[in-house]
């Protein structure tokens, strides 16, 4: 039999016995993407890191929609982040994930002792940064990936369980993330679009935000590296029921090395419906700039998003990318705090009509959402809407958006480890299955 044909036999099989009819998945009570009817998600683990609110649960049973709020071990996101915003001058990440990984926020002396480890621990090991400058590839999450298992190799002690080593290995990871994509990129860079080769090692002194913008090109201005900053704030955790975090939970819970599971993680991420969802936003605002002639027309807007619903344009999905969530439903905090960011960045830079443009989408959108699926449940726009405008705006081009969340996330899948190892009474997450293939009867090969 030809190969080339077997292959087709093979997937189109597929096609059949992986088909499962919907209507059991209701008559065995099994939640589809472990999501409830109304919605909210099933509950499968406590923490106490994160908490994200889209809602509120009534004495009858029925979900209120509320404004947005994300927890940060008990601190809401804008009250972490507001200091950041009215200080002009002051940098948070390091701040956010000592928070996350302790579970209080610093002193100013802790605080400066931490983001000196952190700096610290930036530079990589000269065998790692060999092998980033022989790794092949455009996609950046992959080569991520990969020097993420290498590091595994070069660590003392890789499958030491004890606290002191589980958090020295987090440490490394959050410090080094942003030197191997800025390298990666500065390699993807000479080798694909044949420009030069810039490796630039970190510098005392600076906070993550700023070495990763000076590792990825030299030069960069204070209100681009403040806003890579806070969008690194915004990304930072988003609880334990995301996928890539749930992701870490589940493999951290086989008490694997650290490296295999944040690995795992960064697998996860990389799907665009997670991670990968900043991107397709950017890819269509880009499209939505050149086909629609007049930015101020709402009718025009309409008719042309109208269309994308009914896939009758762009990509044909009938989506309208960066509206809508699963938890968040009036609000999306972290929206709120990008869409104030990127106002202000726009106003700096001179992208005031594009802002005013997405701005528009993002209204004109919610609305022709609402006519052609009138749920009732409210939908607003997620982090993803704002961010690859804010990125557009510092000049990071658009294979670093997805890395660039997983620079950010690091410190909540580490944080989440950490506590998933050392629950008093650890167990495995294994969830269960049902079979609804049925049983059948062998039958030699002379009788097939």
């Amino acid at each position: 039999m030809n190969k080339k044909y077997l292959v087709y036999k093979l997937a189109d099989k597929v096609k059949s016995t992986s088909r499962i009819d919907s209507a059991l998945f209701q008559r065995y009570g099994v939640k589809k993407g472990l999501r409830n009817e109304d919605g909210s998600g099933v509950l499968v683990g406590l923490t106490k890191i994160g908490n994200v609110v889209g809602y509120e649960r009534q004495e009858d049973g029925s979900l209120k929609p509320v404004d947005g709020r994300l927890y940060y071990r008990g601190y809401e996101l804008k009250d972490l982040t507001r200091p950041i915003l009215e200080d002009g001058k002051r940098f948070g990440y390091e701040e956010t994930a000592y928070l996350l990984l302790s579970g209080d926020l610093p002193d100013s002396e802790e605080l400066e002792s931490f983001s000196e480890l952190l700096n610290s621990r930036m530079a990589l090991d000269h065998r790692s940064l060999v092998h980033i400058i022989d790794l092949e590839g455009s996609n950046i999450m992959n080569i991520l990936s990969r020097c993420v298992l290498e590091m595994y190799t070069f660590d003392p002690n890789p499958d030491e369980g004890s606290r002191e080593n589980q958090m020295r290995q987090a440490v490394d990871l959050i410090a080094q993330f942003p030197t191997i994509i800025a390298y990666a990129y500065n390699c993807y860079r000479h080798s694909v679009q044949g420009k030069g080769l810039h490796i630039r090692h970190p510098k005392e002194g600076l906070s993550l935000a700023e070495n990763f913008l000076w590792m990825l090109r030299g030069e960069y201005s204070p209100l681009e590296a403040r806003m890579l900053d806070l969008l690194m704030i915004t990304q930072a955790e988003h609880g334990g029921g995301n996928n890539s975090t749930f992701t870490v939970r589940v493999t951290s819970s086989t008490q694997t090395d650290i490296y295999s599971s944040i690995a795992a993680g960064i697998g996860s991420l990389k799907g665009r419906l997670h991670g990968g969802a900043n991107m397709m936003v950017a890819d269509m605002f880009k499209h939505l700039r050149e086909e629609i002639q007049d930015w101020e027309n709402d009718d025009e807007i309409d008719e042309y998003l109208m269309r994308m619903l009914r896939k009758e344009a762009y990509d044909r999905s009938g989506l309208i990318y960066g509206l809508g969530h699963a938890v968040y439903t009036v609000s999306d905090p972290r929206a709120v705090t990008l869409k104030r960011m990127a106002g202000e960045m726009a106003r700096e830079k001179g992208f005031e009509k594009e802002f005013d443009f997405l701005r528009r989408i993002e209204a004109r959108g919610l609305e022709c959402i609402g006519k052609v699926h009138p749920s009732g449940r409210p939908i607003c726009a997620n982090l993803d809407f704002y961010s690859g405008f804010i990125y557009e705006m510092i000049g990071i081009p658009q294979e670093l958006y997805t890395p660039i969340f997983a620079m950010s996330r690091i410190v909540g899948w580490c944080a989440h480890r950490l506590e998933e190892l050392n629950f008093e009474d650890r167990r495995i997450i294994r969830p269960a299955y049902i079979n609804v293939g049925g049983e059948r009867t062998y039958r030699p090969m002379e009788k097939r």
